[in-house]
C-alpha cells in the first residue's frame, strides 16, 4: 500500500468548507478518506454517509465525543447522552473510530475530572462495543489541560485504555500533541495493538496561536517520519490524518491545499 492510499483529510483543516465540498474536493483529488466533525453533519449522520460513499470516500473517524467533565451530575448525565448519539452517528458513518477528546475540568478537581472521564466511558463502552465503534482516546498537549483536555500524556491515554480493557478502546496518536514528550517512543511502542489513529500536522516556531497555529508538514520542528515509523512498527496501517488548525490555511482554502497536502504528506510523513 503506497502511503498516499493511508491519506486522510480532516475536515478542520478547511473548516470553511462544508462536508458537500470536502467530500467532492477528497474525491477530485484521489484523497481516499475524510476525518468528519460533528458539527459538519447537519445532523442527519445517515445523508452524510450515503453522500461520502457515494463518492467513494471511507470516514476514517468521526470527532468527536468526550468532554465528559462537568459541575453537577445532571451535567454529566448529558454529557453522557450526547456521546451516546456521537457513538450512533459514527456507526452511520461507518466510522470505525470516534475520537475522544477528554474535555477539561469544568468546575471538577484535576483528579475527579480524570476519575469522571473514566467514568463517563465506562458507561458508554457498552454502547460502542454493540456498534462496533473503538473510542479512541487523543491526549492532548499539555497547554490545553485547562481548556480542553485533562488527558495530557500518551501515557494517561494508555492507562485509561488499559483501565477499561476492551476492543473498543483504543489511543489515537497525534503529532502535534505528543511529539514533545520524551516518552513518547516507549509509550507508542506500549498502545501496539491499540492505536485507533494517527493525526498529523507541524509545530512551527514560535507557535502564533495555540489553538489555530498548527502548521503544514514540514513548516516546523516535528520529526514527522521518525514518529509514523514509531506508530506502522506497532502493526498500524490504518488511515493518517492531516488535521491543520490554522486560521490563514482554512480561510485562503482553496484547490490547491489537497495537492499541496498531498506533496508535504509524501516528503514529511
Amino acid at each position: 500500500m503506497s502511503l498516499l492510499q493511508r491519506l486522510s483529510f480532516n475536515q478542520m483543516t478547511a473548516d470553511r468548507w462544508s462536508l458537500e465540498q470536502t467530500v467532492r474536493n477528497c474525491s477530485t483529488s484521489n484523497i481516499p478518506y475524510i476525518g468528519v466533525w460533528r458539527h459538519k453533519l447537519g445532523g442527519n449522520a445517515e445523508k452524510a454517509s450515503a453522500m461520502i460513499r457515494g463518492e467513494g470516500l471511507r470516514v476514517s473517524s468521526l470527532c468527536r465525543g468526550g468532554w465528559f467533565s462537568a459541575p453537577t451530575a445532571e451535567e454529566r448525565r448529558k454529557r453522557v447522552a450526547d456521546n451516546r448519539r456521537a457513538i450512533e452517528e459514527a456507526a452511520l458513518l461507518h466510522a470505525p473510530v470516534l475520537v475522544i477528546v477528554s474535555g477539561p475540568a469544568s468546575g471538577q478537581t484535576l483528579d475527579d475530572a480524570r476519575a469522571t472521564v473514566l467514568d463517563g466511558l465506562l458507561e458508554v463502552l457498552p454502547d460502542a462495543e454493540k456498534a462496533g465503534v473503538t473510542l479512541g482516546i487523543e491526549p492532548l498537549h499539555p497547554m490545553y489541560a485547562a481548556e480542553r483536555s485533562v488527558i495530557v500524556t500518551l501515557k494517561q491515554a494508555n492507562d485509561l485504555a488499559d483501565q477499561l480493557s476492551s476492543s473498543a478502546v483504543g489511543v489515537v496518536v497525534d503529532a502535534f500533541h505528543v511529539w514533545w514528550d520524551p516518552e513518547v517512543m516507549q509509550q507508542i511502542k506500549r498502545a501496539t495493538g491499540k492505536i485507533a489513529g494517527f493525526h498529523v500536522s507541524d509545530w512551527p516556531v514560535p507557535l502564533p496561536d495555540i489553538l489555530m497555529g498548527r502548521a503544514m508538514m514540514g513548516d516546523g520542528v516535528i520529526e514527522l517520519r521518525k514518529l509514523r515509523h514509531a506508530v506502522d512498527a506497532t502493526g498500524y496501517n490504518g488511515p493518517i490524518e492531516v488535521e491543520i488548525f490554522n486560521e490563514k490555511i482554512g480561510k485562503s482554502a482553496d484547490n490547491g491545499l489537497l495537492e499541496r497536502i498531498q506533496q508535504c504528506f509524501i516528503e514529511h510523513v
